[in-house]
Protein backbone atom coordinates (compact mmCIF):
# COMPACT_ATOMS: atom_id res chain seq x y z
CA UNK A 1 0.00 0.00 0.00
CA UNK A 2 1.07 3.47 -0.88
CA UNK A 3 -0.77 6.64 0.96
CA UNK A 4 0.16 10.10 -0.83
CA UNK A 5 0.05 13.19 1.84
CA UNK A 6 -0.89 16.35 0.27
CA UNK A 7 -0.04 19.71 2.23
CA UNK A 8 -1.62 22.73 0.57
CA UNK A 9 -0.97 26.33 1.36
CA UNK A 10 -4.43 28.05 0.06
CA UNK A 11 -6.32 30.98 -0.29
CA UNK A 12 -8.02 31.73 3.12
CA UNK A 13 -10.41 34.00 1.26
CA UNK A 14 -10.95 31.11 -1.13
CA UNK A 15 -11.66 28.42 1.58
CA UNK A 16 -15.15 27.56 -0.02
CA UNK A 17 -14.12 26.84 -3.19
CA UNK A 18 -10.89 24.73 -2.16
CA UNK A 19 -13.75 22.66 0.06
CA UNK A 20 -15.59 22.11 -3.17
CA UNK A 21 -12.48 20.80 -4.71
CA UNK A 22 -11.89 18.61 -1.96
CA UNK A 23 -15.08 17.51 -1.92
CA UNK A 24 -14.57 16.18 -5.54
CA UNK A 25 -11.44 15.00 -5.23
CA UNK A 26 -12.83 12.39 -2.29
CA UNK A 27 -15.45 11.04 -4.85
CA UNK A 28 -13.20 11.30 -7.42
CA UNK A 29 -10.28 9.41 -5.55
CA UNK A 30 -12.62 6.70 -4.42
CA UNK A 31 -14.20 5.81 -8.12
CA UNK A 32 -10.87 5.14 -9.51
CA UNK A 33 -9.03 3.05 -7.28
CA UNK A 34 -8.34 4.92 -4.14
CA UNK A 35 -9.23 5.48 -1.23
CA UNK A 36 -9.67 8.64 0.50
CA UNK A 37 -9.17 9.61 3.63
CA UNK A 38 -10.36 13.04 3.67
CA UNK A 39 -9.26 16.44 3.67
CA UNK A 40 -8.02 18.40 6.39
CA UNK A 41 -8.86 22.01 6.94
CA UNK A 42 -7.87 24.81 9.21
CA UNK A 43 -9.55 25.35 12.20
CA UNK A 44 -7.16 26.70 14.91
CA UNK A 45 -3.65 28.48 13.98
CA UNK A 46 -2.52 28.33 10.51
CA UNK A 47 -5.45 29.70 8.46
CA UNK A 48 -3.66 28.54 4.82
CA UNK A 49 -2.82 25.64 5.24
CA UNK A 50 -4.64 22.37 4.65
CA UNK A 51 -3.69 18.69 4.41
CA UNK A 52 -5.20 15.62 2.44
CA UNK A 53 -4.29 11.76 2.81
CA UNK A 54 -5.37 8.97 0.33
CA UNK A 55 -4.22 5.59 -0.42
CA UNK A 56 -3.72 3.06 -3.26
CA UNK A 57 -2.49 -0.66 -3.27
CA UNK A 58 0.24 -0.16 -5.17
CA UNK A 59 2.52 2.62 -6.32
CA UNK A 60 1.15 0.63 -9.78
CA UNK A 61 -2.09 1.84 -8.73
CA UNK A 62 -1.23 5.13 -8.16
CA UNK A 63 0.39 5.75 -11.27
CA UNK A 64 -3.09 3.89 -13.24
CA UNK A 65 -5.26 6.61 -10.84
CA UNK A 66 -2.74 9.85 -12.17
CA UNK A 67 -3.13 8.35 -16.10
CA UNK A 68 -6.70 7.98 -15.64
CA UNK A 69 -7.80 11.12 -14.05
CA UNK A 70 -5.51 12.86 -16.74
CA UNK A 71 -8.28 11.45 -18.84
CA UNK A 72 -11.31 11.75 -16.52
CA UNK A 73 -13.91 15.11 -17.86
CA UNK A 74 -14.85 15.21 -13.88
CA UNK A 75 -11.32 15.11 -12.60
CA UNK A 76 -10.63 17.97 -15.15
CA UNK A 77 -13.13 20.04 -13.79
CA UNK A 78 -11.76 19.59 -10.58
CA UNK A 79 -8.18 20.48 -11.74
CA UNK A 80 -10.15 23.79 -13.50
CA UNK A 81 -11.72 24.94 -10.54
CA UNK A 82 -8.66 25.13 -8.35
CA UNK A 83 -6.76 26.97 -11.69
CA UNK A 84 -10.15 29.20 -12.18
CA UNK A 85 -10.33 30.33 -8.48
CA UNK A 86 -6.86 30.34 -7.76
CA UNK A 87 -7.54 28.53 -3.99
CA UNK A 88 -4.76 26.53 -4.11
CA UNK A 89 -1.46 28.73 -3.85
CA UNK A 90 0.70 25.50 -3.64
CA UNK A 91 1.09 22.22 -2.57
CA UNK A 92 3.54 19.57 -1.69
CA UNK A 93 2.93 15.44 -2.08
CA UNK A 94 4.74 12.57 0.13
CA UNK A 95 4.55 9.24 -0.72
CA UNK A 96 4.45 7.55 2.59
CA UNK A 97 4.06 3.64 3.02
CA UNK A 98 1.99 2.31 6.41
CA UNK A 99 3.99 0.45 9.21
CA UNK A 100 2.28 -3.06 9.37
Amino acid sequence: MISVHLRYEIDPDRIEDFEEYGRRWVSLVNRLGGTHHGYFLPSEGDSDIAYALFSFPSLAAYEQYRQASARDPECQEAFDLARRTKCIRRYERRFLRPLD
